[in-house]
């Protein structure tokens, strides 16, 4: 008989241990040791009496040949296929996590019903709604009479034998992986043994039959997927959906693509008829700027190849307290943290006594360094009291020494501002040709005490106006 043995695995990291333990030593998580209890097959005799299996000769190759491009299935929404690399690749496995209500289901249901309306099979298997759930969902998106295969069904050995009937589906998902569970695992449903069982299950369906799936998953707290970081090794591309309950745009973005970049970027905008595609997301993120303000900037950026334009809003105010805050939305606050200090230090900036905010408009999450100048034009402006030129744009890196960086792509981030009307980009001085700028002023900047000091004799032909007003 099968001997059955007791194990306790961490449910946030997948750490095993052999006791139970109030806290993780892996990951640090309280309260997340379960115990999980395995079968193992009886010896069949002494180890040293086994005949090991003599292994299988294989043929090896060299690096030269003749390689072709992965074949793929447009899923009908060009958001997602920029996120995807262009389409699905067949066989591929894909984990799509975000904030429960963010529009995961919404989004994939879409994509369903395109494929579906395309001639392709499409089947939804949903483990956490009930069908009559799915289909209202449907008709509320205008959806129902997309012929798409669709099931509430938890056991993977059933899963995969209904898919494998009759024609090969160009796509299957999965919500949620978290509510799958396969017989060979005794653990309960939700653990990370059963997680685990039941994907590699499902990505060895997936490269057996060249179907495409996607599989759901529960996000922690801090917006990670939830269970084991193995999983997300196993699946050959990883997204994540982003966004804020109080914007009505969403953010797909690629953390993970074995078969495409991961520096693209999908925008839809939450409508009453499911998540519509952004085709300009940069007029939706400046919509509503207040160009007369002091303390904003609007920073030219780069989300792989599509060039984005977003307002940067900062606010410098006296502080009563012994240690001033620094608070940021949307950016690195150790990069904030630089920025005040390299003013201090190479531009003669007093903020050590200053209340700090810093704000990406609309919720957007922006990592790139080219932000540098465009954070410090703003806190700049919210010192002195002078707002920027509204047609003006700001990208550039800043060094520790004060000195402003080239960064890439230059000539793409100047032709997208004029496309939306801006005449002038204070950008790091170019090294080279810049190449077409589609008629946009470059204003180069070698040194963050040339932005300083642009900015404060604006400051002052201002306040000079305003005495003669006076």
């Amino acid at each position: 008989m099968a001997k059955r043995s007791a194990v306790f695995i961490c449910q946030n990291c997948g750490a095993v241990y052999n006791r139970w333990k109030g806290k993780c030593e892996a990951c640090g998580e309280w309260n997340a040791v379960v115990e999980e209890t395995t079968e193992a097959a009886p010896m069949a005799g002494p180890a040293a009496t086994r005949l090991s299996r003599k292994g299988r000769v294989f043929p090896l190759e060299g690096l030269a040949g003749s390689s072709k491009e992965p074949p793929r299935t447009p899923s009908g929404m060009s958001e997602l296929d920029r996120v995807t690399g262009g389409g699905f690749v067949r066989g591929s496995v894909i984990l799509i996590g975000g904030d429960p209500g963010i529009g995961k289901s919404t989004v994939l249901m879409q994509a369903s019903a395109a494929l579906a309306r395309a001639g392709e099979r499409v089947a939804y298997i949903s483990g956490e709604e009930a069908v009559g759930q799915v289909r209202l969902r449907a008709e509320r998106l205008g959806l129902a009479d997309a012929p798409v295969e669709l099931a509430a069904q938890t056991n993977v050995e059933d899963i995969v034998a209904t898919l494998s009937q009759g024609r090969t589906p160009a796509l299957a998902v999965i919500d949620s992986i978290q509510t799958m569970w396969t017989e060979t695992v005794e653990s309960a449903p939700g653990t990370v043994t059963q997680v685990r069982a039941s994907a590699q299950a499902l990505i060895r369906f997936a490269k057996t039959t060249g179907a495409a799936v996607i599989l759901v998953g529960h996000v922690t707290k801090d917006g990670q997927i939830a269970g084991p970081r193995v999983v997300e090794h196993m699946v050959d591309a990883v997204v994540s959906f982003e966004g804020d309950s109080a914007h009505h745009f969403r953010i797909l973005r690629a953390v993970k693509n074995r078969f495409g970049p991961t520096d693209e970027i999908g925008v839809f905008e939450m409508t009453g008829k499911g998540l519509a595609e952004v085709g300009n997301p940069s007029a939706l993120f400046l919509e509503g700027r207040d160009v007369a303000a002091p303390g904003t900037a609007v920073f030219a950026g780069m989300e792989g190849t599509r060039p984005l334009l977003v307002e940067v809003q900062a606010l410098v105010a006296p502080s009563s307290l012994g240690t001033p805050r620094r608070a940021v939305v949307g950016w690195d606050p150790a990069r904030l943290s630089m920025v005040v200090a390299v003013l201090e230090a190479h531009a003669g900036l007093k903020l050590g006594m200053h209340d700090i905010y810093l704000n990406i408009a609309g919720g957007l999450k922006i990592t790139e360094p080219a932000a540098d100048l465009a954070a410090a034009a703003a806190l700049v402006s919210s010192l002195s009291g002078a707002a920027l030129p509204a047609d003006a744009v700001y990208f550039g890196e800043i060094g520790l020494s004060g000195a402003v960086r080239p960064v890439s792509q230059a000539a793409t981030r100047m032709k997208e501002a004029a496309k939306l009307g801006f005449s002038s980009a204070v950008t790091p001085a170019a090294r080279g040709e810049r190449g077409e700028t589609g008629g946009l002023e470059a204003r180069e900047m070698a040194h963050i005490g040339d932005l300083v000091g642009t900015v404060a004799a604006r400051g002052a032909r201002g306040r000079a106006r305003s005495v003669e007003r006076g």
